[in-house]
């Protein structure tokens, strides 16, 4: 229990490093994770209590690293102490540090709590067996303030709704907490709490929940809405505090409410033009906003300038598994009017992605491939991201696997690799876990190449060429922007899988793959 002698107390919350050979890392550095950033914030309200963030992804100039990765804990609890650790498990592929970290701090005597997305069902006993006392299960704001005050003042902890802990060897769950709809009554978040982090890109956020049914997706729920007038307001804090320019819209998709996105979008506009300063925002949309043309106008001139759009498969029978309901055509039809309304288009897919039961489909990794390059192509995305499917906990992807004795064994290949770069259970026939990821490889390899590195070049030598458009030079610059910064970022993903494939010859994941089929045929 808390020492109440003291005067004051000190919550400390980390977001766990990433394991040592992420694709993720280097975006990582100049960002950080809204969720812990907005529990940090309620916890700073309350008396008696400071409250720090440790991102170690993003530990910039000045943060104690540790001897391999991640920040020093050692020193940084000699320097400021905790009496509470909290831990953000929103990301799978973490949970072996946070784990190795709950551990440290509890053998202090540190009392540590965790929640985030990867707590549900078997993870919470996993989790409550591996130095964490107490899970905060969903929204952590009004949680996590019950739960320090209960500690604190020695209440009763079964009063404190939503959370999971060990008594007397079982684990105890209190009744679940209702989600939060007034999201005025939660501060603002408070990115001055992320001790030692440089950040670039600020994630906002005015939607929780999500109107899809994906199956592969944690996100469920009837959306709820905050105000566009909160959203503004979030986005104005940080540029007249933190001079920021540059931000990411987390809600999982932007446009949800159409009518109050669009009034966001002129808002901000409006304030744009008030303050004289353009900034640069990026969301993530469903394809089919791309038919509404008054949207897209209020986005482009809101200063969105790119969109994450979740394509996940040229392959109508790989839709439909998703509960997609979509075909190729219209994605393809709809791209072209994002494109034409001057959006950079970021495209996102899953590739092999398992058929149900009943299903008959069966297409060879080659043929896949070359669907996805044709989409690609015919597309004409500016930047790529191409994932295999990730069972992650909680999801009915996961369930289904499970049901069918697929996913391979957590003791073979463990939750570092759930980060969608690694085959983590056995695919349909006639693909194979070796051929799956080669075949991502293939793709990525051909879309990101060190040879755009001399087109970069001759972009240089042609920006003069703007000079020519002097009677719209916003036109000039565009024509003239776009292949640049694609091509800057083509090169920039060409070291960065270089660097993750010489990583991944040295973790000798071939062979935990070999042990894990043969654990899942026992």
């Amino acid at each position: 229990m808390l020492d109440t002698s003291k005067k004051r107390h000190r919550l400390r919350i980390i977001i766990p490093a990433y394991p040592a050979f992420n694709v993720y890392s280097r975006i990582a550095k100049g960002t950080t994770a809204l969720g812990p950033v907005s529990v940090a914030s309620a916890v700073n309200e309350m008396e008696r209590w400071d409250v720090e963030v440790i991102d170690e992804n993003n530990l910039s100039r000045y943060g104690p690293r540790g001897t391999a990765s991640g920040a020093d804990h050692e020193f940084l609890q000699k320097l400021r102490p905790a009496d509470v650790v909290g831990f953000y498990g929103g990301l799978t592929s973490t949970m072996p540090r946070l784990y190795k970290l709950a551990r440290f701090y509890k053998d202090k005597g540190i009392i540590t709590v965790a929640g985030g997305q990867h707590f549900v069902r078997d993870n919470i006993a996993e989790a409550l067996s591996s130095g964490i006392d107490y899970i905060v299960i969903g929204e952590g704001e009004e949680a996590i303030k019950e739960l320090l005050d209960a500690l604190r003042n020695k209440n009763d902890i079964t009063k404190v709704n939503g959370i999971a802990y060990l008594e007397g060897g079982k684990i105890v769950y209190t009744p679940e907490r209702v989600r939060i709809t007034d999201f005025d009554r939660l501060p603002l978040a408070d990115f001055s709490l992320v001790r030692y982090a440089r950040i670039k890109m600020y994630p906002v956020e005015r939607i929780r929940g999500c109107g899809m049914d994906c199956e592969f997706c944690t996100v469920k729920g009837k959306p709820r809405y905050a105000s566009a007038e909160r959203l503004l307001e979030s986005i104005s804090l940080l540029v007249e505090t933190k001079d920021a320019r540059h931000f990411f819209v987390v809600d999982d998709l932007f446009g949800q409410q159409r009518d109050e996105t669009i009034r966001f979008c002129r808002m901000l506009q409006n304030y744009q033009e008030n303050i004289g300063r353009r900034l640069e925002l990026s969301v993530q949309i469903r394809w089919d906003k791309g038919l509404d043309s008054e949207l897209l106008t209020a986005m482009r001139r809101a200063g969105i300038n790119t969109v994450a759009i979740g394509f996940e498969s040229p392959i109508k029978e790989e839709l439909e598994a998703m509960r997609k309901h979509v075909n190729p055509e219209q994605m393809l039809f709809v791209t072209k009017k994002f494109r034409k309304h001057g959006f950079l288009v970021h495209g996102m897919f899953i590739f092999a992605y398992p058929m149900k039961d009943g299903v008959e489909f069966s297409m060879p990794v080659e043929e896949r491939i070359k669907y996805y390059r044709e989409f690609i192509r015919k597309a004409k995305l500016d930047t790529i991201q191409i994932l295999l499917p990730v069972p992650i906990p909680g999801t009915e992807l996961h369930s289904r696997l499970k049901k069918q004795n697929r996913i391979y064994p957590v003791e073979d290949v463990g939750w570092e690799y759930y980060d969608g770069n690694f085959p983590l259970f056995e695919f349909d026939r006639p693909l194979t876990t070796e051929g799956v990821q080669e075949a991502v490889k293939k793709i990525m390899g051909r879309f990101y190449q060190f040879k755009y590195f001399f087109i970069i070049v001759l972009n240089v030598f042609s920006f003069p060429a703007i000079m020519f458009y002097l009677h719209d030079i916003k036109l000039g610059w565009k024509r003239w922007y776009r292949p640049w910064r694609n091509n800057l970022i083509r090169v920039g993903g060409w070291f960065t899988i270089k660097s993750w494939l010489s990583n991944y010859k040295k973790d000798n994941f071939s062979k935990k793959i070999e042990g894990a089929k043969r654990h899942l045929s026992c």
